[in-house]
Formats: C-alpha cells, structure tokens, sequence
C-alpha cells in the first residue's frame, strides 16, 4: 500500500511539472518579418526599372505627382516606342494610350526619351499624343549634378 501512495505521488509530481506552455512565441515571427522586409526592400526598386534610357540633365523643378498612376511612354535609342515595357507601333500608340485611360484626358502622360534622339521624332510623338486629346504630357528628364 504504501509503494502504490508513493509511485502515484510522483507521477503526480511529474505531471504538474509538464504543464502546456500558454505563452505566444513571437521571435520566429519577428524573423520572418525582418526577412520579408529586407526582401521587399531589395526588390521595389527593381520593380521600377524599364527601358535603358539615357534621359538628358535638366535644371527643372520635380514634377509634383498629384496623379495616383500616370502612364509612361519611353522613346528609345533606337526609336522605338515603348508604353510601360510593351513594344507599341506609332500607329497604335494613341488608341492604346485611349484604351488604358478610358478616354480620360485629364491622365498625366510622361515621356522619357533618350538624348540622342532627334529632336523632331521626340516633339513627333508629342504632338501625336496632344492631338489624341491628352492635356497633361511631360517629359522626364535626369537632374544635374
């Protein structure tokens, strides 16, 4: 009788020594959410890059950016025509440009053309794109240092 008092005391011992852990561990979440972070922060600024452009320096003010989404149309090098990183003919530029806004010509329109372009094939697709209707057409340039 005594040997069952003493083996069920320990065992009941033991037992209230093994409780459930009723705490949260939040340090392998804070871990996932530093690496995360770190990952967004590497990959934004990649996200932004489009068409290699050389854009000539420029003295003027930034642009303020009052527009939530403006649609960007680069002119490269070699004259092609890019809308975002779609390759787009002259041709299809301002019904593309119309379809994208729906019709909106309020939507800002940047222009970022490489420097070595004519000044006449940059001033060409400006004025095609004015002609469509769109009021608020910029060009983007780098600052200077």
């Amino acid at each position: 009788m005594g040997a069952n008092l003493q083996s069920g005391g320990q065992a009941r011992g033991r037992s209230s020594l093994y409780r459930p852990m009723s705490e949260i561990n939040v340090t392998p979440m804070v871990d996932v959410m530093l690496v995360l972070l770190i990952v967004f922060m590497v990959t934004a600024p990649l996200l932004s890059a489009g068409v290699p452009i050389d854009l000539p320096k420029s003295e003027a003010r930034q642009i303020q950016d009052d527009d939530n989404k403006p649609l960007e149309v680069n002119i490269a090098k070699d004259g092609k025509i890019y809308v975002g990183e779609t390759e787009v003919d002259r041709d299809r530029l301002l019904t593309l440009l119309s379809s994208m806004t729906n019709n909106d010509p309020d939507r800002r329109v940047f222009i970022r053309a490489d420097q070595s372009l004519d000044y006449g094939m940059v001033m060409d697709v400006i004025g095609a794109i004015n002609k469509g209707g769109f009021r608020k057409v910029a060009l983007i340039s780098s600052p200077s240092k």
